[in-house]
Protein backbone atom coordinates (compact mmCIF):
# COMPACT_ATOMS: atom_id res chain seq x y z
CA UNK A 1 0.00 0.00 0.00
CA UNK A 2 1.34 2.95 -1.14
CA UNK A 3 1.51 6.64 1.00
CA UNK A 4 -1.21 9.37 0.11
CA UNK A 5 1.09 11.96 -1.66
CA UNK A 6 -0.35 15.35 -2.10
CA UNK A 7 -0.49 17.15 -5.90
CA UNK A 8 1.52 20.45 -5.74
CA UNK A 9 -2.21 22.35 -6.49
CA UNK A 10 -3.03 20.04 -2.83
CA UNK A 11 -0.35 21.13 -1.11
CA UNK A 12 -0.40 25.25 -2.25
CA UNK A 13 -4.33 25.03 -0.80
CA UNK A 14 -2.93 23.27 2.43
CA UNK A 15 -0.26 26.25 2.86
CA UNK A 16 -3.44 28.90 1.70
CA UNK A 17 -4.88 27.36 5.22
CA UNK A 18 -4.17 29.90 7.92
CA UNK A 19 -4.00 26.62 10.57
CA UNK A 20 -0.71 25.02 8.41
CA UNK A 21 2.47 26.14 9.01
CA UNK A 22 3.87 24.36 6.38
CA UNK A 23 3.09 21.64 4.15
CA UNK A 24 5.14 19.24 1.36
CA UNK A 25 3.90 16.23 -1.01
CA UNK A 26 4.14 14.20 2.26
CA UNK A 27 3.01 15.99 5.30
CA UNK A 28 1.14 18.71 6.88
CA UNK A 29 2.55 20.36 9.83
CA UNK A 30 -0.52 22.10 11.42
CA UNK A 31 -0.36 25.38 14.06
CA UNK A 32 -0.52 25.10 17.70
CA UNK A 33 -3.51 27.18 17.39
CA UNK A 34 -5.08 24.52 15.27
CA UNK A 35 -4.06 21.26 17.45
CA UNK A 36 -5.70 23.70 20.58
CA UNK A 37 -9.22 24.33 18.66
CA UNK A 38 -8.83 19.96 17.07
CA UNK A 39 -8.64 19.43 21.35
CA UNK A 40 -11.49 21.67 22.05
CA UNK A 41 -13.91 20.64 19.20
CA UNK A 42 -13.32 17.04 20.02
CA UNK A 43 -14.05 17.92 23.95
CA UNK A 44 -17.29 19.17 22.50
CA UNK A 45 -18.33 16.02 21.06
CA UNK A 46 -17.35 16.69 17.42
CA UNK A 47 -16.08 14.20 14.96
CA UNK A 48 -12.27 14.28 13.41
CA UNK A 49 -13.43 14.80 10.05
CA UNK A 50 -15.68 17.53 10.73
CA UNK A 51 -13.48 19.81 12.63
CA UNK A 52 -11.22 19.34 9.84
CA UNK A 53 -14.07 20.13 7.22
CA UNK A 54 -15.01 22.71 9.47
CA UNK A 55 -11.48 24.22 9.23
CA UNK A 56 -11.57 24.52 5.01
CA UNK A 57 -9.36 21.11 4.99
CA UNK A 58 -10.07 19.15 2.35
CA UNK A 59 -10.79 16.40 3.99
CA UNK A 60 -11.19 13.56 0.61
CA UNK A 61 -7.27 15.02 -0.10
CA UNK A 62 -6.05 14.38 3.55
CA UNK A 63 -7.53 10.94 3.55
CA UNK A 64 -8.78 8.86 6.38
CA UNK A 65 -5.54 7.90 7.72
CA UNK A 66 -4.43 11.13 8.37
CA UNK A 67 -6.94 12.80 10.00
CA UNK A 68 -7.23 9.53 12.45
CA UNK A 69 -3.82 9.58 13.15
CA UNK A 70 -3.85 13.34 14.01
CA UNK A 71 -6.64 12.85 16.05
CA UNK A 72 -4.84 10.14 18.31
CA UNK A 73 -1.26 12.67 18.30
CA UNK A 74 -3.53 15.11 19.63
CA UNK A 75 -5.01 12.89 22.54
CA UNK A 76 -1.88 12.31 22.97
CA UNK A 77 -0.02 15.57 23.31
CA UNK A 78 -3.22 16.67 25.23
CA UNK A 79 -1.45 14.95 28.37
CA UNK A 80 1.85 15.71 28.50
CA UNK A 81 2.90 19.04 30.39
CA UNK A 82 4.70 20.82 26.88
CA UNK A 83 0.93 20.95 25.67
CA UNK A 84 0.71 20.88 21.52
CA UNK A 85 4.35 22.50 21.15
CA UNK A 86 6.47 21.02 18.55
CA UNK A 87 9.53 19.80 20.42
CA UNK A 88 11.60 18.41 17.28
CA UNK A 89 13.71 21.43 17.49
CA UNK A 90 14.54 21.33 20.95
CA UNK A 91 14.85 17.24 21.13
CA UNK A 92 15.12 15.49 17.66
CA UNK A 93 15.88 11.93 18.73
CA UNK A 94 19.21 10.60 20.69
CA UNK A 95 21.30 12.83 21.87
CA UNK A 96 24.52 13.10 19.77
CA UNK A 97 27.30 13.19 22.36
CA UNK A 98 27.01 11.19 25.60
CA UNK A 99 29.62 11.55 28.25
CA UNK A 100 31.38 8.66 29.56
CA UNK A 101 33.67 7.83 32.51
CA UNK A 102 37.40 7.04 31.25
CA UNK A 103 36.51 3.05 31.78
CA UNK A 104 33.15 3.15 29.51
CA UNK A 105 35.55 5.21 26.97
CA UNK A 106 38.16 2.75 26.84
CA UNK A 107 35.60 0.10 27.06
CA UNK A 108 34.08 1.68 23.70
CA UNK A 109 37.27 2.18 22.00
CA UNK A 110 38.19 -1.14 22.71
CA UNK A 111 35.24 -2.55 21.32
CA UNK A 112 35.62 -0.32 18.39
CA UNK A 113 39.54 -1.82 17.75
CA UNK A 114 37.96 -5.00 18.15
CA UNK A 115 35.21 -4.42 15.42
CA UNK A 116 37.81 -3.09 13.11
CA UNK A 117 40.40 -5.96 13.30
CA UNK A 118 36.81 -8.30 12.12
CA UNK A 119 36.07 -5.93 9.63
CA UNK A 120 39.71 -5.60 8.05
CA UNK A 121 40.09 -9.54 8.63
CA UNK A 122 36.80 -9.65 6.39
CA UNK A 123 38.45 -7.95 3.65
CA UNK A 124 41.84 -9.75 3.98
CA UNK A 125 39.59 -12.98 3.04
CA UNK A 126 37.53 -11.06 0.45
CA UNK A 127 40.55 -10.28 -1.22
CA UNK A 128 41.93 -13.31 -0.99
CA UNK A 129 38.80 -14.93 -2.49
CA UNK A 130 39.18 -12.98 -5.60
CA UNK A 131 42.72 -13.54 -5.74
CA UNK A 132 42.16 -17.11 -6.06
CA UNK A 133 39.16 -16.74 -8.31
CA UNK A 134 41.17 -14.53 -10.81
CA UNK A 135 43.98 -17.17 -10.65
CA UNK A 136 41.76 -19.85 -11.58
CA UNK A 137 40.53 -18.41 -14.47
CA UNK A 138 43.37 -16.74 -15.87
CA UNK A 139 44.63 -20.81 -15.42
CA UNK A 140 41.66 -22.10 -17.24
CA UNK A 141 42.06 -19.45 -20.12
CA UNK A 142 45.73 -20.48 -20.57
CA UNK A 143 44.58 -23.84 -20.53
CA UNK A 144 42.25 -23.49 -23.31
CA UNK A 145 44.44 -21.04 -25.48
CA UNK A 146 47.41 -24.09 -25.26
CA UNK A 147 45.03 -26.56 -26.84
Amino acid sequence: MGRNYFTEEERRELEENPFVEKASTKAVTYSEAFKDHFAKEKALGKGPTQIFRDADFDVIALGKDRIKTFSRRIKNMSHRPEGFMDLRSESSGRPRTKERTQEEEIAHLKHKVALQKQQIDALKKTNLIHRKAKRASHKKNSNSLKT
